[in-house]
């Protein structure tokens, strides 16, 4: 791996290798952009880049080696997902009384610290901020600068204002990666204090011409529907389940079908029994309503005189038929209701009721409308 592996935002990269080469990194630094666009995979970049033992360089700027103790510490943290899945399972094995005062971090190289949501409330946590100010007054033992990734916007009150402290009397030898899709979701007074790249969407072009090339074994309409979903992210898109996507939008149409007349309710119900409770069933209704929410936002498109914008493209036909039948106000209360069923799950309400109940208050609106 080097930068050149690095898919789009060329200037926002550039920009960067040029801070690595004057060795004037930010000490504080916000990569900010849409899920998928290579916010933490850039990061990981840029802490092997500061920290390369065997530098090289590629098109005039700083690249990394890729193969040196450091470069293939910190690239370990890569597969995120991963190493967060190993540490929740490491303090599982902990005593209760232990479980409670310990927080997820990830470290694969000594001086590089990933600090991700703290799992069940995926928040970042006050005791993960205190690790991070105990640890980075502390000099790099074996690499150049000190990276501190935090790869989540969404902080509990007291750990943003700890995270302050640090920004305000930051170390020189350290560096603290803040990554956002939404840059409001950070303090103000964090945004004053730190350098801001953003990273933007992929042309839907690149995105398809992309997955011809890495995915030949889907069709050109499976490639141009998860162009469209993964809406110019390319960690969305060549990470996309399609499988299981398609699975959850065909019980999304279940409900929109019920709804509006077109199906029984044998049907519904057979669809809904399947939403068990449960981790499984709990990821598998997300999806489901996620999916509708898809199909709603491209129904309303249609009805605005936007349909190039449409997503779900393989279902135009369809959705043309189920934009004509209903209004506004009916898409807007679908959205709400599927939104509240959403919420009801969350307080551990029984799915498969919660689902009926919400497709057949849609139908009866579809009667009165």
């Amino acid at each position: 791996m080097s930068f050149g592996d690095f898919l789009g935002n060329e200037q926002a990269v550039r920009h960067l290798r040029e801070s690595i080469a004057a060795d004037r990194l930010p000490h504080a630094l916000i990569l900010t952009g849409p899920k998928g666009a290579g916010k933490y995979t850039l990061a990981v970049m840029l802490a092997q880049a500061a920290n390369c033992l065997d530098p090289r360089t590629s098109d005039g700027l700083p690249d990394y080696c890729g193969v040196c103790s450091n470069c293939t510490r910190i690239g370990q943290a890569a597969d995120l997902n991963a190493r967060v899945d190993e540490a929740v399972a490491a303090r599982e094995e902990l005593r209760d009384v232990d479980k409670k005062e310990t927080r997820i971090l990830v470290q694969t190289h000594p001086d590089v610290l990933v600090i991700p949501p703290d799992p069940p409330q995926l928040l970042i946590k006050l005791g993960q901020v205190r690790t991070v100010i105990r640890e980075i007054y502390r000099v790099p033992a074996q690499a150049k600068r000190a990276v501190y990734i935090f790869t989540s916007s969404a902080f509990m009150k007291e750990a943003a204002n700890s995270l302050l402290k640090i920004l305000e009397e930051p170390p020189g030898h350290a560096s603290i990666f803040l990554l956002a899709e939404n840059l409001g979701d950070l303090l103000p007074t964090i945004r004053s204090r730190a350098g801001i790249v953003r990273l933007g969407a992929l042309p839907l072009e690149e995105i398809e011409a992309l997955l011809a090339s890495r995915r030949p074994d889907w069709k050109p309409q499976q490639r141009a529907l998860v162009a469209r979903l993964a809406q110019g992210a390319v960690g969305q898109a060549l990470g996309f389940n399609l499988e299981g996507y398609v699975a959850s939008r065909t019980d999304a149409l279940v409900i929109l079908h019920t709804a509006l007349r077109d199906g029984d309710h044998s049907t519904l119900f057979k669809m809904t029994e399947t939403y068990r409770a449960g981790a499984e069933g709990q990821e598998k209704a997300a999806g489901m309503l996620r999916a509708l929410f898809s199909l709603l936002e491209d129904m309303l498109l249609i009805q605005s005189g936007a349909a190039q914008l449409v997503r779900n493209v393989d279902l135009m036909k369809e959705l043309t038929a189920f934009a004509s039948q209903v209004s506004l106000e009916w898409i807007e209360s679908a959205a709400r209701g599927a939104n509240q069923v959403t919420t009801g799950m969350r307080r551990n309400l029984l799915r498969s009721l919660s689902l009926d109940a919400f497709a057949v208050q849609l139908e009866r609106e579809t009667l009165i409308r």
